[in-house]
């Protein structure tokens, strides 16, 4: 156990960051694999929409910090050519 005020307060934004990215993480998986389920089903519509949201949703997680601007950039490229193989 941390034994001075100010490693006692890391520990608890230490906490506090690791669920809250954590719970982005898990939103970022389940962006991608609506994405890639319509891209299975054929729907071009419903992937080039669900394409729209990841987007979208990607660029703001990077703006908070959770992913890289050049991770962010190769899951959409990515993604981008999945679904322009349609």
């Amino acid at each position: 156990m941390a034994n001075h005020k100010s490693s006692i307060k890391r520990i608890r934004q230490t906490i506090v960051r690791t669920e809250r990215n954590r719970f982005y993480r898990t939103r970022l998986k389940n962006i991608v694999k609506d994405v890639r389920s319509a891209i299975e089903a054929g729907n071009k519509e419903e992937a080039t929409s669900a394409m729209t949201v990841a987007n979208k949703q990607i660029q703001t997680f990077v703006s908070k910090g959770v992913l890289k601007k050049e991770t962010a950039a190769r899951k959409i490229s990515r993604l981008h050519r999945a679904v322009n193989a349609i």
